[in-house]
């Protein structure tokens, strides 16, 4: 693994923080040439708390929920948004998405278990995985979720013979692979056909497959799932998803006599990680899916279902910024300049993973115009340990804080304790104030396992 190859022809963008537009958490601003987010003041923030530090805008965070369930109740009033926890979650994340309405997606018994620690209604839960082990399908359906998300027959087998020893009928959903390509990153497509997850199309695996859920005892299959993928910009995916399962929702009423009320299409909205992205808003999301499955129902005479989706990115992504201390900087001429950040791959691995990239500021220069080109490097002993590639920042000292936008997503929770760093806490802020919802990892937490 290794930084990609610098791009020489990248040049500053004399931008300051407030030109980067849809890349901001809503409530940023610049007061004394400090930047503020939920009206608390970062640098000071930092300096109090440490760093790394991930921070959360609460305000931001909860009017994304509010704009997804009131832009699907105008267009589609059966409508419910499950939030794809997997993007966030800790015990506060939880909390909020059960106080805005929301249902939750977990993946696995350890986001189960966040869940019901903080009183999260069990049936607003859908449970996912291509691989849920005995225990975390007997942890389910004793814990009375709402559905169960089918990835394939083994598990068939195993929730049939669970629900019976507990005595239940437990609700599923089959996940289907619809063989929509999604324009996206690779390893976030999961929507074609080459996927680990869900029952494919291919020779009509899906469809043939309905007949051993419908007979197996102790389940109750009550609708179709599919997910295409992540940061996806171009709504026709959607579309063309929409309806591919509508079409087999009426095959399998045809078919087998069975009417399917309920469809979940995931969720995969893009989300502005850079000022220059345009990704389509909540609202058109909303209104394209919505339409969509009218259109689709009436062309394959099917009766509306109870729609989903499962906002996971697009609600927490834009809310969360990471704070950051400079130790170290470094020119390599001709090359690159590089700022030397006292977090990295441990706490945000997608820029390696993915080669993601993140709209950075110098929080306590945050009026300043950006007027060089950095790469934010981390602190851990890996060639490709990179938080930013190749952006612009302003005249960076040792002792700056600097901010990276975009966090909120797939960065704590794909965080890790390579090199034997600890977890950042994490700060939720909101109306001047802050409050520490996930303290610092020490080295005690880390190490207090072993025996």
């Amino acid at each position: 693994m290794s930084l990609p190859a610098p791009d020489l022809s990248k040049k500053a963008d004399n931008r300051t923080t407030m030109d980067l537009g849809a890349a901001l958490p809503l409530t940023a601003e610049v007061r004394d040439g400090h930047l503020f987010v939920g009206g608390v003041d970062m640098v000071e923030l930092a300096r109090t708390e440490g760093t790394a530090l991930y921070v959360m805008d609460e305000t931001d965070m909860r009017s994304r929920m509010r704009r997804y369930r009131e832009s699907f109740a105008a267009n589609y009033p059966s409508s419910s948004i499950i939030y794809a926890s997997k993007a966030f979650l800790n015990k506060e994340a939880a909390r909020i998405a059960a106080q805005e309405g929301m249902w939750l997606d977990v993946s696995g018994g350890g986001e189960l278990a966040c869940a019901l620690s903080v009183g999260f209604p069990a049936e607003r839960v859908v449970m996912h995985g291509n691989n849920k082990t005995p225990l975390e399908l007997r942890e389910a359906i004793s814990a009375g979720v709402g559905r169960i998300v089918l990835d394939s027959p083994y598990e068939l087998e195993r929730i049939s013979q669970i629900a019976g020893e507990l005595g239940v009928e437990q609700q599923v959903y089959m996940r289907v692979t619809p063989g929509v390509e999604a324009d996206t990153h690779e390893y976030i497509r999961t929507g074609c056909e080459d996927s680990k997850f869900g029952f494919t199309m291919r020779d009509d695996f899906a469809y043939n497959s309905v007949r051993a859920v419908l007979d197996a005892p102790n389940v109750k299959l009550v609708g179709l799932h599919c997910h295409i993928g992540s940061q996806i910009f171009a709504l026709h995916s959607f579309r063309e998803a929409v309806d591919v399962m509508v079409e087999l929702m009426a095959r399998i009423e045809q078919g087998y006599g069975c009417k399917l009320s309920e469809l979940d299409m995931g969720g995969g909205l893009g989300v502005a990680y850079n000022a220059d992205d345009t990704p389509s808003t909540i609202e058109q999301f909303a209104e394209l899916t919505t339409g969509a499955v009218k259109e689709s129902c009436e062309k394959y005479h099917v009766a509306l279902p109870h729609l989903s989706v499962e906002p996971g990115r697009s609600l927490v992504a834009t809310a969360g910024l990471t704070l950051y201390t400079v130790g170290v900087l470094k020119t390599l001429p001709g090359i690159r300049n590089i700022v030397a950040i006292d977090g990295g791959m441990s706490d945000n691995v997608r820029t390696a993973l993915y080669h993601a990239n993140y709209e950075p500021t110098v929080a306590n220069k945050a009026d300043q115009p950006r007027t060089q080109i950095v790469t934010l490097v981390g602190k851990h002993c890996e060639s490709g340990d990179a938080v930013v590639t190749d952006m612009p920042l302003q005249q960076v000292e040792v002792g700056d804080i600097v901010a990276v936008f975009g966090t909120g997503a797939y960065c704590y929770t794909m965080s890790s304790n390579y090199n034997g760093q600890p977890k950042p806490g994490i700060a939720f802020v909101k109306d001047g104030s802050y409050r520490v919802v996930t303290r610092r990892e020490t080295y005690d937490d880390i190490y207090g396992r072993d025996i």
